[in-house]
């Protein structure tokens, strides 16, 4: 094939500023957070300089913003290392990309992607002024100043000017539109959000304003418990203080610093965004870093702090690549040894923050299979069993409340029950059920949360060897008081009698009815629902799919207790009834029939079974039933 000719492809740079200018930040503001960056890599590159002699070293870095309304302008100031006429020609003339057909393609997109710094920090002034121009003076010897002037076009001047001192003035010539810059408390806000833990001054009309101090960036062993909490609520003002917080140092394979606190988390967490601001050397980048740190830990709070995470270059997105993985497997991973070092060290105080710490714990090990087994033995329960004296041995005490991991619960199982795990969801729709398995000196786990109805078949996923049964799933032979009974003329016993009765009464194929003999009498329940474990993980499976709560399923066992004496006056109710001549429905069949669907009513209340619409009737039916009762003198 013939060649015809050869040559550079020529990029017009008219289509590049608007690019920068509208394309390339999401938001005018940064552009503050760019130019005061700027000044501040000044001052430490003339700090640098001079320290391998190449330049005068000068007075503390010092970054300094005035306004003047009447002119419109807004005038950044630094005493940094400036640039000679030569390096301004290099650094501001020469917009810095490494293919302009890559640039010219992405950043026409609205998510962009690409990684690295190009230097247009100093562009995005254009973004809120017409006008630019850069005073500059460098601080290596014999430098003369110079002025650089634009007005957003291809177009500018340099010439000779006026500055006794080493270090550059940015002065914008703000667009009409912009002119909301002007004012003190705008800026000084944005200085705060952006620039506050800057390594140097930053002044407003010559008051200082921002912190200066990062203390993520200081070793642990210089602070103090009362720094981390200062810290704490100066991020995060009127949360109150955190539990406890992790704080993050490496340099390999990268640098990255920061402290995490975990809150004592009050409603709903936020999942999805997260509160944990990133910086990159001390300026705020982002408040949102669900691309960095694990979905399970965007609910703590803090600081993030790492100029190598891959930002694209307006410094408003994350790269998702492999580094930022492993800084999320990073991150996860110091957490879980601080939770590891808590529960070590102090145990009570773990047991204490538990409930804050639980759903991280819960949702990691269910989303991330190495931190599980970094946790693995730090999830607790809480428990019906006493708390042990000791503060460092389980059961721990909390108040009121005992708390256990899986591992020490097991040990205390007798050994024909060693791999069976008794678990209560609801203390009190489960009470009767409760009452019962304590009674007979059970211990059972308490899993009340939200999160647990998910987190308990996962369990058991993990310890196949395990058998995870909820207290009203079923009922051991140990709590049934079985003794014969006798039967009637025609064979029947009383129990089947009763039996018969309720499933009359009761209409209702679906309901199974078991009539036994409970051990506790009075002190336990008159009947209980009972539903078999896998039926009622189904039943809660398809709830979660429909984003409703789990209500009763329509199969389900109905337990009545016929050593009850409310069961036993039924059971002599219904003896009585079956004496009266051939009526169809004597008053007194119609009271066993009433007394039996009131049975069945309170079993189901007790487990929120009755839908809303159901209360009415209840209560009507109980007022009745009542007054019923009373005329007989029962």
């Amino acid at each position: 094939m013939t060649v015809l000719e050869q040559g550079q492809i020529q990029i017009h740079t008219e289509n590049i500023f608007p690019i920068i200018k509208k394309a390339v930040y999401s938001g005018h503001e940064v552009f503050l957070r760019e130019l005061v960056s700027n000044a501040a890599d000044a001052i430490s590159k003339r700090r640098m300089a001079a320290m391998a002699g190449d330049c005068s070293e000068g007075a503390e870095g010092n970054v300094s913003i005035r306004i003047d309304r009447e002119n419109k302008t807004i005038t950044i100031t630094d005493n940094g290392i400036g640039m000679t006429a030569d390096e301004v020609k290099r650094y501001i003339n020469q917009v810095a990309f490494s293919s302009a057909e890559d640039f010219l393609e992405k950043y026409k997109k609205e998510d962009d992607a690409i990684i690295g710094h190009f230097g247009l920090g100093f562009y995005s002034s254009f973004m809120v002024a017409r006008e630019v121009e850069l005073i500059t003076c460098s601080a290596r010897p014999n430098s003369e100043p110079v002025r650089w002037c634009c007005d957003g076009s291809p177009n500018f001047s340099l010439e000779a000017a006026e500055r006794s001192e080493p270090g550059t003035d940015v002065i914008l010539h703000l667009l009409d539109e912009e002119v909301e810059y002007l004012e003190p408390a705008r800026l000084r806000n944005l200085i705060t959000q952006y620039c506050d833990f800057m390594p140097v001054t930053v002044e407003l009309e010559g008051e200082p304003v921002n912190k200066k101090i990062a203390p993520w960036r200081q070793s642990p062993r210089e602070l103090t418990d009362e720094d981390y909490i200062e810290l704490y609520r100066y991020l995060y003002p009127f949360q109150g203080d955190p539990l406890l917080w992790v704080h993050l140092n490496t340099d390999y394979p990268y640098a990255l610093q920061g402290i995490l606190f975990f809150p004592k988390v009050s409603g709903r967490a936020d999942w999805e965004k997260g509160e944990i601001r990133l910086y990159c050397n001390q300026v705020f980048v982002s408040d949102s870093i669900k691309e960095i740190v694990p979905r399970y830990l965007l609910p703590l709070r803090g600081v993030i702090d790492s100029p190598d995470i891959p930002l694209n270059v307006s410094r408003s997105a994350l790269q998702t690549d492999r580094r930022v993985r492993s800084i999320g497997n990073f991150v996860a991973k110091k957490v879980a040894d601080r939770l590891r070092s808590l529960k070590q060290e102090d145990a009570k105080s773990y047991a204490e923050a538990w409930d804050a710490l639980a759903p991280f714990v819960k949702i990691g090990a269910m989303e991330d299979e190495k931190f599980a087994d970094q946790v693995s033995e730090l999830i607790l329960f809480g428990t019906t069993a006493p708390p042990n004296p000791s503060e460092t041995e389980e059961p721990i005490a909390v108040g009121d409340q005992a708390f256990t991991t899986l591992a020490g619960y097991r040990a205390r199982q007798a050994s024909d029950h060693v791999n069976r795990v008794l678990y209560c969801t609801d203390e009190i729709a489960q009470a009767g059920a409760l009452s019962l398995w304590k009674g007979q000196g059970a211990e059972v786990l308490l899993a009340e949360t939200v999160i647990d109805s998910q987190f308990i078949p996962w369990l058991e996923s993990k310890h196949s060897e395990l058998k995870f049964q909820r207290i009203d799933a079923e009922l051991d032979e140990s709590m049934r008081d079985e003794q014969p009974e006798l039967t009637d003329q025609d064979g029947e016993s009383p129990s089947e009698s009763l039996r018969g009765l309720i499933k009359k009464a009761l209409n209702n194929d679906k309901v199974t009815i078991q009539v036994q003999a409970l051990k506790g009498g009075a002190d336990s329940p008159a009947a209980l629902i009972l539903l078999p474990e896998q039926m009622r993980r189904m039943n809660d499976i398809g709830a979660l799919m429909e984003q409703r709560l789990p209500g009763l399923p329509d199969h389900h066992v109905l337990l009545v207790n016929r050593r009850h004496p409310m069961v036993e006056g039924l059971l002599k109710l219904n003896a009585g009834s079956v004496l009266v001549s051939n009526e169809t429905s004597s008053p007194s069949q119609q009271l066993a029939a009433s007394l039996a669907k009131h049975l069945y009513d309170m079993a189901r209340l007790s487990v929120g079974g009755l839908e809303p619409n159901e209360l009415a009737g209840f209560q009507s039916r109980s007022t009745k039933l009542m007054s019923e009762l009373m005329e007989r003198g029962m």
